[in-house]
């Protein structure tokens, strides 16, 4: 059983830090792009990179390693602005020294959108939100994402650092560059310039992985490793990074401002909640992205043995509402997508789920309440929410598609060659490149829809 290090100030804390990379070292400083935004969001970006939340990210990755972390697979399958009534006032911080987001956001998606404090718009009977005690990250959004309407929202375009979850739009712009069983053999600077503390999946220099594997090790733990190999056979880290700006660009996603490409804490780099959900959404009408963010856990390539044979070892989805943790159950009907955490960022998450024929995806970022697994805790109480309220709400604004797609209602098609022209019937379609609610269980070779067959799990903890 192989246990994590405390974390330490300015690392990832997404996963324990359970293998270092021996050509790992410190990345430099990483200047900001002298085209990055200027507006009064930067300052409110810089105030968001606050020291405040180390204590909170030091003791995350304290509490794994009293806890330890199972490697032993359970080869679990991960299946299961606009016009509107007056607004609900802003919620206070929980913190009253938290920093305040901007006066005025970016509208992109509605009007409604770039002003600041919750925005709902609840018709009769309709459930009200949780409270700002039960609701306290400082940017939110909840929306449907087969139309992309907004159900409601807190902040949704301030600008805050991202942590893992910016991986999102990293796979949205390499993944469709590799087929899944192309090999490549791991060279040390292949591994060079990742930050110290970084969340690592376990790739060793002069060993082969297929890109599956790789991907594998994005999703399941987050590994800063697997994203700088995947970016060397990009072009690098450089190349990739403008690559990434280039894409968000095309997704409307004009919050991002991209400077490492695994997420890591760096000056400048921003994305927001509405970013990140057009991020997910995205990726989401890719297979392969659902296979990977869909997955509870898995087997990940070790060293040769005797013979040549190559060991492997188990992995773990780090998305605690998919893999579930001693303080919060799977959530019903959830189907990815990415988590993360850093010392600056706090907690960030992006999430989808189903329940009949609603499918919503939810994106949290930095809770100012500091307890375990927060995020996850909040972004069930807004799905919950969602899931309730959906046809009881007027939306708030929409998620826009891409600058080459988007249709003036937000609504976007699954891709690949069978793709359907009604949207709705393909995200709904089970099987290939049409199903956006199909997961995909690694190494089971079973596809299953989700709401046909039931979410499980199994998993060890080491301290039950």
């Amino acid at each position: 059983m192989l246990s994590a290090p405390r974390a330490k100030a300015g690392t990832f804390t997404d996963v324990p830090t359970t293998f270092c990379a021996s050509t790992a070292s410190l990345a430099s400083p990483a200047s900001t792009d002298p085209t990055a935004p200027s507006s009064s969001a930067a300052p409110a970006a810089s105030a968001a990179l606050t020291a405040s939340a180390a204590p909170a990210a030091a003791g995350h990755a304290g509490r794994a390693a009293r806890h330890g972390f199972p490697l032993r697979t359970a080869a679990a399958l991960a299946a299961s602005g606009l016009l509107a009534s007056p607004l609900l006032a802003g919620t206070a911080h929980a913190d009253p020294k938290a920093p305040a987001p901007p006066s005025a956001m970016s509208q992109i998606g509605g009007g409604r959108l770039g002003t600041p404090g919750v925005q709902v718009a609840l018709k009769p009977g309709a459930p009200k939100l949780p409270g700002p005690d039960a609701l306290t990250a400082r940017s939110w959004i909840v929306s449907d994402a087969v139309s992309g309407k907004v159900l409601a929202a807190k902040n949704p375009h301030w600008r805050l650092a991202p942590a893992s979850t910016l991986k999102m739009l990293f796979a949205d712009t390499v993944m469709p560059k590799f087929p899944k069983n192309q090999k490549h053999t791991v060279k040390p600077a292949d591994l060079a310039g990742m930050g110290a503390g970084s969340s690592l999946v376990g790739i060793k220099e002069n060993l082969s992985y297929t890109v599956h594997d790789l991907w594998l090790g994005v999703f399941l733990r987050s590994g800063n490793d697997a994203v700088h190999t995947l970016s060397a056979m990009n072009g690098g880290t450089k190349v990739t990074v403008a690559q990434m700006q280039q894409r968000a660009k095309e997704l409307n996603a004009h919050d991002t401002h991209v400077v490492t490409p695994d997420g890591y804490d760096a000056p400048g780099q921003v994305s927001s909640a509405y970013d990140l959900s057009l991020f997910a959404r995205e990726g989401l009408r890719n297979a392969d992205f659902r296979e990977y963010c869909s997955t509870a856990s898995a087997q990940f390539p070790g060293d040769e043995g005797k013979g040549g044979k190559r060991a492997t070892f188990g992995i773990q989805n780090t998305n605690r509402l998919l893999s579930g943790d001693y303080d919060i159950k799977p959530y019903p009907g959830i189907a990815g997508v990415k988590n993360g955490s850093t010392t600056n960022a706090g907690s960030t998450f992006t999430g989808v789920a189903h329940r009949g024929d609603r499918k919503l995806l939810v994106t949290v970022m930095n809770p100012e309440k500091k307890e375990h697994n927060e995020a996850y805790k909040e972004a069930a109480k807004l799905l919950d929410w969602g899931f309730a309220a959906a046809d009881k709400v007027d939306p708030v604004g929409r998620l826009v598609g891409p600058r080459s797609e988007d249709d003036g209602t937000g609504a976007v098609k699954a891709k690949g060659k069978d793709a359907h022209k009604s949207t709705q019937a393909a995200l709904n379609s089970a099987g290939g490149a049409n199903g956006a609610w199909t997961a995909v269980g690694v190494g089971s070779g079973v596809l299953a829809l989700l709401g046909v067959v039931a979410f499980a799990v199994r998993r060890r903890r080491a301290h039950k």
